[in-house]
């Protein structure tokens, strides 16, 4: 269940597209709803923004490994309520075990909600063709590996 600030922002989405614009960027929506006086930053706000960029940053930043393989040098752990991030390179292996296991979940949800977006799509919109997803990246990873 979305919360009552998300809900006010998805009205506000809604408000958007509703007004003629039914395909628009995040930043198109954004720009609007400050204009119209539908969203204006609280203090709260600017911090939580803050720390959504450290954390998209954190997440964006990839090393070279001795193997030659690049990859991600902050990971996020959450430890009851807190989301600690520490570096790849002098993190735990606790924090990391932790870190992996929870990306692994993430990437199941992101998983189930797809199939639950194309299963719907499929029996409601009907297209000509099913739209079909493939959830074993076996050889999608067997691919790339290849390629690099």
């Amino acid at each position: 269940m979305a919360s009552t600030y998300a809900r006010n922002l998805q009205r506000i989405v809604n408000d958007y597209m509703a007004s003629g614009r039914p395909v628009a960027t995040a930043r198109e929506m954004a720009a609007w709803a400050v204009h119209s006086g539908l969203w204006k930053p609280q203090p709260a706000d600017v911090i939580n923004q803050c720390a959504e960029q450290l954390s998209r940053a954190m997440r964006e930043e990839y090393v070279v490994d001795p193997q030659g393989r690049s990859v991600r040098a902050k990971h996020a752990a959450r430890i009851e309520q807190l989301v600690l991030w520490a570096d790849i390179r002098t993190a735990t292996a606790a924090h990391m075990e932790i870190a992996f296991k929870q990306r692994r979940q993430q990437i199941l949800g992101d998983c189930r909600q797809l199939q639950f977006d194309v299963d719907s799509f499929n029996e409601n919109r009907k297209p000509p063709k099913l739209i079909q997803i493939i959830f074993d990246f076996t050889r999608d990873l067997e691919e790339e590996a290849l390629a690099s």
